[in-house]
C-alpha cells in the first residue's frame, strides 16, 4: 500500500477461525505424560514455540493465501492423522494428585484465516518486523484450571496484499519435539502437494473463505483475543551425541548448564539462578522442572568436542513448501519467553547413539 513507511504496522485482521480434526479416528490414543516438578508454577501453561514461513507469490497461476488455507482445511486433517498427539489436549488426572498428561482425544488444531494491508516485502522492511511478527501466530495461553478445553497447536495464515502469504504455528513447549524432530511439517507439505496434485481440475477447496463470504453477504472481522508476543528473548541452539541409556535426568541438567553457560559468555547476558528445563524423555513422557544454577557441578564438557552449535534451519522449515518449487523467502522462530530461561533437550530416539539437540533461550534482560 502506497503511503507506507518502515515503521507503520497495520493491524491484522482474523476473518475466519475453523478446527481442523484428524480425518479419522485415532484407534488406539495416545497418552505422554508430563512429570512435573516442585516449583514449576502455571509456565508450563504459558510457553509456547512460534515459527512463521513467508511464502511470496512468484507467478499469476501460483495459490494466494486464501486458497493455501482452503486446502490447508483438507490436507492438514489427514496429516494429523501421522502425528495425532499436536491435535490433542492436556488434562488434570482425578487421581495421584491431579497430574498432568496429554491424550491424544481428535479434539483438533484451531485454523485462523487473516488479511494485512501492506504486501510482503514492505512487511520484512519494517524496522519493528520482529515485533510485528508477533501478529503473524495465534496463541491463547492454555487454560490452567481446564486444560482440557486448550488447543496446543494453532495454525495462522494471513494475507498479504501482493498475493504473498505466511503461515504461522504456535503450538505448546509440551508438543514442540513432536513437530521438530518427527519432520510432521515436511510429512503435512507432501501430503498437502499430492492432494492438489490429484485435483487439479477442481480449481477452489470446499472451504474457501472468499467464496464462503460471497454467500453470506459481508462478514466483520472476528474479535478475539491473543496472547502471543514477541517477548522472546535470545536462542541458541546445540547438538551432541548421547548413548540412549546416558539421557538420564542428571545428565541432562549437567548438558542444559553447560549449554547455558556458553549461551551467557557469548551473548553477554546473565538469567540470574533459575532455569526451566523441559527434557523430552520419550514420546510417552516429558519431564519439566525449575532448576537451580547454585549447587550444580560444573559440567566437565567441551563444546567443540561433546557440543556443537546448531541453528534453527537445521529443522528443515526453510525447505518446506505447499505448492511444489515454492520454498518460504524466509523462516523464523522464537520461544515465548516469560521471566527466567528456558531449556529444551530434545534426543532424536530410538537409536542406541542418538544425537540430541539443545535449545536455551534467555530473556534480553536480568532478571
Amino acid at each position: 500500500m502506497a503511503g507506507h513507511n518502515d515503521t507503520f504496522v497495520p493491524q491484522v485482521s482474523i476473518q475466519g477461525i475453523q478446527t481442523v480434526t484428524p480425518t479419522r479416528i485415532t484407534e488406539r490414543r495416545q497418552k505422554r505424560q508430563v512429570l512435573v516438578g516442585e516449583l514449576v508454577g502455571s509456565r508450563i501453561f504459558q510457553r509456547c514455540m512460534n515459527m512463521v514461513q513467508y511464502y511470496r507469490k512468484e507467478k499469476e497461476e501460483d495459490s494466494s493465501g486464501w486458497l493455501v488455507a482452503g486446502w490447508i482445511r483438507e490436507t492438514l486433517g489427514r496429516a494429523l492423522m501421522e502425528q495425532p498427539m499436536i491435535c490433542g489436549r492436556l488434562r488434570k488426572l482425578e487421581q495421584n494428585d491431579g497430574e498432568l498428561e496429554i491424550v491424544s482425544n481428535d479434539s483438533g488444531i484451531r485454523l485462523m484465516e487473516a488479511g494485512i494491508q501492506m504486501t510482503i516485502s514492505e512487511f520484512l522492511d519494517l524496522e519493528q518486523r520482529e515485533d510485528a511478527e508477533a501478529q503473524l501466530v495465534f496463541w491463547m495461553d492454555i487454560d490452567e484450571q481446564n486444560p482440557q478445553f486448550s488447543p496446543l497447536l494453532y495454525v495462522q495464515v494471513t494475507n498479504f496484499q501482493c498475493g504473498g502469504y505466511s503461515i504461522g504455528i504456535s503450538c505448546s513447549i509440551l508438543v514442540a519435539d513432536l513437530l521438530l524432530r518427527t519432520e510432521f511439517l515436511k510429512t503435512w507439505a507432501n501430503i498437502h502437494n499430492n492432494i492438489i496434485n490429484k485435483n487439479k481440475e477442481q480449481k477452489l477447496p470446499l472451504f474457501y473463505l472468499p467464496g464462503l463470504k460471497q454467500h453470506i453477504n459481508s462478514t466483520p472481522n472476528i474479535i478475539i483475543s491473543s496472547s502471543s508476543s514477541k517477548n522472546s528473548g535470545k536462542t541458541m541452539i546445540f547438538k551432541t551425541n548421547a548413548k540412549s541409556e546416558s539421557l538420564e535426568s542428571e545428565w541432562c541438567r549437567k548438558v542444559a548448564l553447560a549449554c547455558l553457560e556458553e549461551v551467557e559468555n557469548n551473548l553477554g547476558t546473565e538469567i540470574g539462578s533459575e532455569f526451566s528445563l523441559f527434557v523430552n524423555e520419550s514420546f510417552e513422557a516429558i519431564k519439566v522442572e525449575s532448576c537451580s544454577k547454585h549447587g550444580m557441578l560444573k559440567p566437565q564438557l567441551k563444546l567443540d568436542k561433546e557440543l556443537s552449535n546448531a541453528k534453527w534451519d537445521d529443522l528443515g522449515a526453510n525447505e518446506v513448501s505447499f505448492q511444489d518449487g515454492n520454498k518460504p523467502l524466509r523462516v523464523s522462530y522464537w520461544l515465548t519467553s516469560v521471566l527466567g530461561g528456558v531449556i529444551i533437550v530434545i534426543p532424536s530416539l530410538g537409536e542406541e547413539a542418538c544425537r540430541v539437540n539443545i535449545i536455551v533461550t534467555v530473556p534480553n534482560e536480568k532478571f
